[in-house]
């Protein structure tokens, strides 16, 4: 579970950056932070559970519990209308075996946006991937008691229909979606075996190559 709080680990990091370096922005961080522990009043498979937006979600998988927590946060954020919303989380598996460990697994709704924190990716050592928000899947997080299901029972595109299970809780034009290790499995020069803040680089070159004054 070390690790597991890595999504979060590089949203603070990346806000205190940001700050740090005075950058010419309204910032708001939110921590959405869930124990994964049995007890009396623990959801269980088939509940249904309301959210900030509104949406009722069906249980399937109640080790999926981060992203009940995260829909809920990136509801929270888009109230205000931001320019850009972007979010870090350990959110799969199958991002890892898409990817491997020393990527950042990338979605994002927006081709520019994306187009520029890949450049950003590559300048700064930081490497992501895009990956692709594919509609189509849509249909295997439909429930048929509650308005989407929080994971999808199919093995198949688990980080896609993650990241779709997200999506629907989003109004920003702008997302970006970051499904990370965190965590780096080899020492590396500038990089030891331990806690990796991925995709933190990228995001800021992007940030201050945009919003810094001339």
């Amino acid at each position: 579970m070390k690790k597991d709080m890595g999504g979060a680990a590089t949203a603070i990091g990346l806000a205190y950056l940001i700050m740090a370096q005075k950058l010419p922005v309204r910032l708001r961080l939110l921590v959405p932070a869930a124990e994964n522990a049995i007890s009396g009043n623990a959801f269980r498979p088939g509940d249904v559970l309301d959210t900030h937006k509104g949406l009722k979600v069906e249980i399937d998988n109640t080790d999926a519990e981060g992203r009940l927590l995260l829909c809920d946060a990136l509801s929270i954020g888009c109230d205000e209308a931001p320019a850009l919303i972007a979010d870090f989380s350990t959110l799969t598996g199958s991002a890892r075996s898409a990817v491997g460990a020393e990527i950042a697994a990338m979605f994002c709704n927006d081709d520019d946006l994306a187009a520029s924190v890949s450049g950003a990716s590559g300048v700064t050592d930081d490497p992501v991937w895009r990956m692709p928000l594919h509609d189509e899947y849509n249909y295997m997080i439909d429930s048929k008691v509650a308005d989407v299901v929080n994971s999808a029972p199919s093995p198949y595109a688990g980080a896609v229909t993650a990241a779709l299970f997200l999506q629907r809780f989003v109004s920003a034009d702008a997302w970006l979606h970051f499904d990370l290790m965190a965590f780096n499995i080899r020492s590396r020069p500038g990089r030891p075996e331990g806690g990796e803040a991925m995709a933190l680089r990228a995001v800021y070159d992007h940030l201050a190559r945009t919003y810094r004054s001339p």
